[in-house]
């Protein structure tokens, strides 16, 4: 698939568009983003719309329907109530215990949830999520403005929140992430708002926010502590190692802000006060977009299929950024190996050709649906407070990307993680649209690989793993190649070396 260029989001749209088919009886619908600058179109069975010249008829009179009036009273009534009763029969289907069944279940339509190969036991340990979805992919537990019903069958809606660090000077940028979230998905579910910064919010930022949401709103300061150096930290060793990130060209390694704010989502934003109540959480970042309409409670979705953590995108990261990161990771686990979980599987982390070296391979942070009790568990913040206490998050440029990345492969097992392919989303660069989800998605579907090596720069020598991070993860058939086909012979005719593949990912 050739790559698309995106324009900034200077132009930000109000919301996603509404899709509009031509006026005729054409199966062609298309969507314009303006923000995006592009253009989606997709095919649906053809259909008459409003206005055309294809309207359906209006029902045929009965043959001899007027000579009907002529007859006596009686008759006439017999016969009107023998014709309803003929009609009824015909309009009504007769009531099977098929159709019943068939009632209860949602159809995801051509679109079918990924998910990792798993031991072939792993599947009695959990419940069936893509069997949740089929069920539940129906706005079931949505609710109306203002009032959360209980539910009839004891399934309390979770404790939950879309959580957003964000500056008041962000403050267009995340009136276009909220626009998009909540005509996508919040309005039917109003699970609240919850604010972070480092300073107080100013009154416009929370006038603002407040009119694009029918859910509350809740604005939040990050304590001090939570956003300053530590005082084991060197503060002349920090000022060089901000020169040389800046020298080098790591991502905002510069800027003394953006480790703070690494610091504060890899290993504090659970803990603030706010949010002690709270069992789950959706990361929002300012100035990103969600393109797909989402149909069930994501939350409810976590919570009762024993997940507890949801990726959208799984990429390689610049590993400039934490040159140190996996040998203390790695003497971490070694220290406390009780610590890890014993279905733990690193394997897709860990690049065999290179010693078994940490491949740099990330769950895309931004978007990030999870269980915030995983983090406050004793073995993750027994890690956050290893690292931490190495000052990588200040003499590097630790991310919280490939640090939760980290946790949630040593703590967690592959059946509690979730791959969100239904939901398309794009932040600056990296984007991600899911095949098959027609009239639902206003973007172009994207390949499996999409946006793997986005991040590193095109003139780093870093090397890159066999096999892109989303399949490593997958595992199983994701990883078979064609018969023939070799990376090196790809690459001899201008390809990247990742499109051998038999699963291409979009069948």
């Amino acid at each position: 698939m050739p790559e698309r260029n995106f324009r900034p989001f200077s132009g930000r749209s109000f919301l996603s568009y509404t899709p509009i088919r031509s006026a005729s009886g054409s199966s062609k619908w298309s969507f314009r983003s303006a923000s995006t600058d592009s253009t989606a179109s997709w095919p649906t069975p053809p259909k008459a719309l409003k206005g055309s010249s294809k309207r359906p008829s209006r029902i045929s009179p009965v043959p001899g329907f007027a000579s009907v009036c002529q007859l006596t009273s009686p008759k006439r009534i017999a016969l009107v109530l023998a014709g309803i009763a003929f009609l009824l029969v015909l309009l009504i289907p007769a009531h099977t215990d098929q159709g019943s069944a068939i009632a209860n279940v949602h159809s995801l339509g051509a679109f079918r949830p990924t998910r990792a190969h798993l031991p072939e036991d792993a599947h009695k340990k959990g419940s069936d999520p893509i069997r949740w979805l089929e069920q539940n992919s129906n706005n079931k537990y949505a609710v109306s403005k203002g009032f959360h019903a209980p539910s009839l069958d004891g399934n309390r809606r979770p404790k939950a929140a879309l959580i957003s660090l964000v500056r008041n000077s962000e403050l267009e940028g995340i009136m276009q992430s909220m626009r998009q979230l909540e005509f996508r998905w919040n309005r039917k579910y109003q699970y609240p708002w919850v604010f972070f910064n480092d300073e107080p919010f100013t009154e416009e930022f929370k006038a603002a926010t407040r009119k694009l949401t029918s859910a509350k709103c809740y604005y939040e300061v990050v304590p001090k502590e939570h956003w300053s150096l530590p005082d084991w930290i060197d503060e002349g060793r920090f000022m060089n190692s901000l020169e040389y990130l800046g020298t080098i060209g790591v991502g905002k390694g510069w800027l003394v802000s953006y480790h703070h704010m690494c610091r504060w989502n890899s290993g504090f934003f659970y803990k603030h006060p706010f949010l002690k109540n709270c069992d789950f959480y959706w990361r929002v970042e300012p100035d990103v977009h969600y393109f797909c309409d989402i149909d069930y409670d994501v939350f409810r979705f976590m919570r009762d299929n024993n997940l507890n953590y949801g990726f959208n995108m799984n990429i390689l990261d610049d590993a400039r950024s934490f040159p140190s990161l996996w040998t203390r990771t790695r003497n971490f686990a070694a220290t406390h190996p009780h610590l890890l979980h014993p279905e733990a599987d690193l394997s897709w982390l860990l690049d065999s050709s290179n010693g078994g070296e940490y491949n740099s391979c990330q769950f895309f942070s931004n978007f990030e649906i999870g269980s915030l009790n995983f983090w406050r568990d004793e073995a993750n913040e027994a890690y956050f407070e290893w690292l931490d206490k190495a000052g990588g998050f200040y003499y590097e440029r630790f991310g919280d990307a490939p640090v939760h990345t980290l946790s949630v492969t040593m703590f967690l097992p592959k059946r509690e993680i979730w791959f969100f392919r239904d939901v398309g989303y794009q932040h600056d660069i990296n984007y991600h649209c899911p095949p098959h989800r027609e009239g639902k998605c206003s973007c172009e579907p994207t390949r499996m690989d999409e946006n793997f090596y986005r991040l590193v720069p095109s003139e780093s020598t870093q090397k890159k793993p066999s096999d892109t991070c989303i399949r490593q993860f997958l595992g199983g058939e994701w990883l078979k190649k064609k018969e023939g086909w070799t990376m090196v012979g790809e690459k001899a005719f201008g390809g990247d070396g990742y499109h051998g593949y038999e699963v291409v990912g979009d069948e």
